[in-house]
Parts: structure tokens; C-alpha cells; sequence
């Protein structure tokens, strides 16, 4: 009779740990729900973007609009010199609208590495042409206590076909909340180009989030840039037909 218990003891215990297994996610899976929770299906919001250098400090405000992978448009809203000047993606293709020469910039894939609005984040960055999801592979490192919070520890290699700029990315996304907390960028020589670290996490809207990005270049520690959450709504309906070149125009037309 004990034999049989302990036997059935036995059972229990690796049906459980089993179970437990199948229920781990994989790399990909927790880059995908950090991914989906930072996106939502749409989310429209407000920011400040903070430039700093050692000897000057420039702050750019500006309302963004993004609907899934696919679409993206970002508005300057100050300083007066930038104002009305916007920014539209639209699958891979990208466009800057420049109130002040009243021209229209086709922005070339081969631009999508370039410092946006002279900050130390790419047009990629920005925008994200290249989804975290489908354009690498996904390896899970372990785990690390990153700023006080346990994180899965994620290594991501671009797909050979795949139109991505950067050569490799580790990315540390915690385990309680799945946010994307750090983020090393690298080139396609494997050289450390950006550190990204994420901070003050509030509630906005229906979820919890870091408001609060620093990107630092591993060559010059000394410089950064910040960009703060001021408001955001996820989830409510934008029309595909907004993000065309004519709302581009009018949202800078109403910006003045």
C-alpha cells in the first residue's frame, strides 16, 4: 500500500513539473507579448523628446499615431523652428513633410540608421520599419535583475532576408509586466552601438507602462536623449486612410 502511494506520489510530481514545462514561453513569445503590449492595435499619444549634450539641452515635443506594424505617423509640435514638420510610415515606405520648404521627402531605406530630429535615435527607432517579431530569431538567454526587476534575458538575430538595420539586439523584458526595460543595439559587426533603458512605469489608459526612455551611445556616454510619455491611448479605431500624405499636411496646417 505505501509502495503504491509513493508511487502515485511519484506520478503527481512529474505530471506537475511537466505541465509547468509546457508552460513556459518561448523567446519569441515574450518578445511578442512585450511587443503587443507597447503597441496595442492602435495607440495615439503625446511626448517630449529631450536631447542632451554636455555643453546644450533641446526639447522636442510631438503626438504620435500607430496602427499595428504597418502604419506609423509622428507630428512636431515644438519648437517653433520643427514645428509642423511630420513623419509618415506606411509598411516600408517613409515620408517627411517640411512646412518650412513646403516639400515632401521620400526617406530611402538606406536613411533609416540616421540620427532622427538629431537625437540619438534612428528613423528606425522612431518609426519601426522592422518588426522585433517577425524580421529575427529569438534566443532566451536566462534571467538577470536589471534595475530592481527580474527580466528575461533575449538575444534576437536578424532573418537573412529580412530588411533590418541593426545586427543583433539583447533585450532584458520583465517577467512581472513584460516591458521591454533594457536594450543593447548592435551593428552588423557585432559592435555595441546604443544602450536604451526604460523607467517609471504608470498606468496609461488601460495598461501599465514605462513612460520614461534614456538611449545612450556605448562610443559617447556622455550623450543621450529621453523621451518621455505624456499621455497615450491604445486600442481606439484609426481609420488606414488617415495615414496619407493629405492628413500629413493638414495636421501640420493645424499645428501653426
Amino acid at each position: 500500500m505505501i509502495k503504491k502511494i509513493f508511487l502515485l506520489y511519484v506520478l503527481f510530481i512529474l505530471t506537475t513539473i511537466s505541465g509547468g514545462e509546457a508552460q513556459i514561453m518561448s523567446a519569441k513569445e515574450i518578445v511578442k507579448r512585450a511587443d503587443d503590449k507597447s503597441r496595442g492595435l492602435t495607440s495615439q499619444g503625446e511626448m517630449v523628446m529631450t536631447i542632451v549634450r554636455p555643453s546644450w539641452t533641446r526639447s522636442v515635443g510631438l503626438k504620435s499615431w500607430q496602427k499595428g506594424t504597418q502604419y506609423s505617423m509622428i507630428l512636431i509640435t515644438s519648437p517653433a523652428k520643427e514645428k509642423g514638420q511630420v513623419f509618415l510610415k506606411i509598411k516600408t515606405d517613409m515620408w517627411n513633410w517640411v512646412p518650412s520648404i513646403d516639400k515632401m521627402i521620400k526617406i530611402p531605406p538606406s536613411m533609416m540608421m540616421q540620427s532622427w530630429m538629431g537625437s540619438d535615435f534612428t528613423n528606425d527607432d522612431l518609426v519601426k520599419e522592422s518588426s522585433i517579431v517577425i524580421d529575427y530569431t529569438h534566443r532566451l538567454l536566462g534571467q538577470e535583475i536589471v534595475r530592481e526587476k527580474d527580466c528575461y534575458k533575449i538575444e534576437m538575430i536578424p532573418l537573412p532576408e529580412a530588411a533590418v538595420t541593426w545586427g543583433k539586439l539583447i533585450l532584458w523584458i520583465t517577467t512581472a509586466g513584460f516591458d521591454e526595460w533594457k536594450v543593447e543595439y548592435y551593428d552588423e559587426d557585432m559592435k555595441l552601438i546604443n544602450v536604451m533603458n526604460a523607467f517609471n512605469t504608470q498606468r496609461m489608459g488601460d495598461r501599465e507602462i514605462p513612460t520614461k526612455l534614456e538611449i545612450i551611445p556605448a562610443e559617447n556616454p556622455s550623450n543621450k536623449t529621453i523621451l518621455e510619455t505624456k499621455s497615450i491611448v491604445f486600442n481606439q479605431s484609426i481609420d488606414d486612410g488617415f495615414f496619407s500624405q493629405q492628413i500629413m499636411k493638414r495636421l501640420s496646417q493645424t499645428s501653426k
